[in-house]
């Protein structure tokens, strides 16, 4: 079972070969929420994400023997990474079962750490019964990403840092997937500081922690693609639920757009790069989830790893959820110079055109009408409703898309 001393022999197994990530005083952010906010930066560590913590204590606490047939585990990404790097450390042999939607620079990376790489299931939990079938079948050792109380303990590690660094610490903030990390976390701070208050934070796209903690056990839930693939998982874990019962205060949930635009404000303030399930946190303190905060507050920045083409979307989803962009139909005289009026009227209402694309052909439109997509670049909310209103004002039919 999962308890202190599990987590104590933990951070003596893991000194030297984890990186101490770097806690940092975010002061934009601070000044906005009006309390002493702080980053805990699990995404500069080894691997880009605290996973390795709980991969890596869970095997240096085997029996060498046990590791003799290799070891096998199932990921959305960040697990993946960390078996990966810790088997190759050991000189063990790793095989990673990973969801099909998995993005291709978790699958990369994986790989390029030495491990081999099998892409199956729809979703973590389809990937993970494939690989324990596999693991009964070849032998190899299972490494859980979260039902584990080593991998737990691997976890709550952080804790243990955030209180040498905050001994006054009031507030943390945690992603939760499966549940391994903030099980460990909790375990780790309640130990010494049972008042400090444990904050959980999941996409509403996979609530099922939430889900488990209404039913009085795990229960399983239909989730939904999520910016934080991270954390999407069906099924709560059995061996943290009861952890995170005794121990977490709160779970709360947060919308996709709110995740994008979270991660937009990383970037923006403190560039900081940070995965969708890493900017939870941020967007539950922003969104006003958590209710009656004060004190010095920690937001656990899980992990970094994001490809490039999901940056693209989440920068552009961040920006429209946040004010900074506005997308335009609007129909026009098919005339000369009439393109140039909206541009002129675009240009009176101060915002800028980042894109313009005409359509005439549209079987949609009446003859002598024409068609213009506009994304304009705006400065927050109230200026996107001023431009609607000197647009609509000047005469244009628009609409505002999505």
């Amino acid at each position: 079972m999962l308890d202190y001393n599990l987590i104590l022999d933990a951070a003596q197994r893991l000194k030297k070969r984890v990186r101490r990530t770097e806690l940092i005083h975010a002061q934009h952010f601070s000044e906005r929420l009006g309390l002493p906010l702080y980053f805990k930066c699990e995404n500069l560590q080894r691997t880009g994400a605290f996973k390795i913590r709980g991969a890596l204590n869970f095997m240096t606490a085997q029996p060498r023997q046990a590791l003799s047939g290799g070891v096998i585990t199932a990921s959305a990404g960040n697990h993946a990474q960390g078996v990966a790097f810790s088997a190759d450390l050991l000189g063990v042999k790793a095989t990673v079962y990973m969801p099909e939607s998995t993005p291709p620079q978790k699958v990369f990376a994986t790989r390029d750490y030495g491990a081999e790489v099998v892409l199956e299931g729809k979703n973590f939990d389809e990937a993970c019964a494939a690989a324990v079938k596999q693991a009964e079948v070849t032998g190899a050792l299972f490494v859980h990403p979260f039902n584990d109380p080593l991998v737990m303990a691997g976890q709550g590690t952080i804790g243990l840092e955030l209180l040498e660094d905050i001994p006054d610490l009031a507030n943390v903030l945690v992603p939760i997937g499966g549940g391994g990390l903030i099980a460990g976390i909790a375990t780790a701070i309640k130990e010494t500081h049972p008042q400090v208050r444990i904050i959980g934070v999941e996409s509403v796209a996979a609530p099922s922690m939430q889900l488990a903690l209404q039913k009085g056990k795990p229960v399983t839930v239909p989730i939904q693609a999520s910016l934080a693939d991270g954390i999407a998982v069906k099924t709560a874990g059995t061996e943290t639920f009861p952890v995170i019962r005794e121990l977490v205060d709160e779970v709360v949930l947060v919308q996709e757009e709110e995740i994008a635009q979270a991660i937009v404000s990383l970037l923006e303030r403190n560039k900081l790069m940070v995965e969708g399930a890493g900017a939870v946190g941020l967007a539950a303190l922003l969104n006003g989830r958590v209710k009656k905060l004060s004190g010095k507050t920690v937001a656990l920045l899980s992990g970094g790893n994001i490809d490039v083409k999901t940056i693209a979307v989440v920068v552009e989803r961040g920006l429209l959820a946040a004010g900074r962009y506005l997308k335009l139909k609007v129909e026009l005289d098919d005339v000369p110079g009439a393109l140039a009026r909206l541009a002129t009227e675009i240009a009176v209402a101060k915002a800028n055109i980042s894109i313009i694309t005409h359509d005439r052909r549209s079987k949609s439109l009446p003859i002598g009408k024409t068609e213009v997509l506009v994304e304009l670049e705006t400065r927050g909310g109230e200026h996107i409703q001023d431009v609607v209103r000197h647009l609509s004002g000047s005469g244009y039919l628009l609409e505002v898309m999505k």
